[in-house]
């Protein structure tokens, strides 16, 4: 196969745009989860530990919680149809890409700075290109009709 086919097909599942979540911000992520024949959306909200691949259709980001006093990670594709929505609720002054440290500490020592930023306009995503061209042909051949 072809590099440029390869490319292609990436590009295709490829979203139009991705919030540009950074390690140190807390998030929460919606995601759909199938169960039988319902599907719902669970919201996953934690601290991002790492981040993989940005520019790729690969991205990746790895969240963290706390729940009932056992930490929990799930790594999430951020180009993946199953991932509706990601928001950033709060954003952390950190140093590294991969906040592995994190997992030792509980409680104070776990703490990260905030820093503060425009939530709005950083979970506001611009919108697709959609393909107007070609319905304005239609509805020509239709007046012309």
């Amino acid at each position: 196969m072809s590099f440029a086919l390869i490319k292609k097909v990436n590009d295709e599942q490829k979203k139009h745009a991705v919030v540009d979540a950074r390690s140190g911000d807390t998030v929460r992520v919606h995601q759909k989860i199938k169960e039988g024949n319902k599907e719902r959306v669970q919201v996953f909200e934690g601290v991002v530990i790492r981040t993989d691949n940005k520019a790729s259709h690969t991205s990746r980001i790895t969240v963290r919680k706390i729940a009932s006093g056992v930490g929990v990670e799930k790594s999430f594709l951020l180009h993946s149809p199953l991932v509706e929505k990601v928001e950033i609720t709060r954003r952390s002054k950190v140093r590294r890409n991969y906040l592995s440290f994190l997992r030792n500490r509980s409680g104070k020592s776990a703490r990260l700075k905030a820093v503060k930023f425009d939530r709005e306009g950083i979970n506001t995503l611009p919108e697709a290109p959609k393909a107007e061209a070609p319905a304005a042909e239609v509805s020509e051949e239709k007046a012309d009709a």
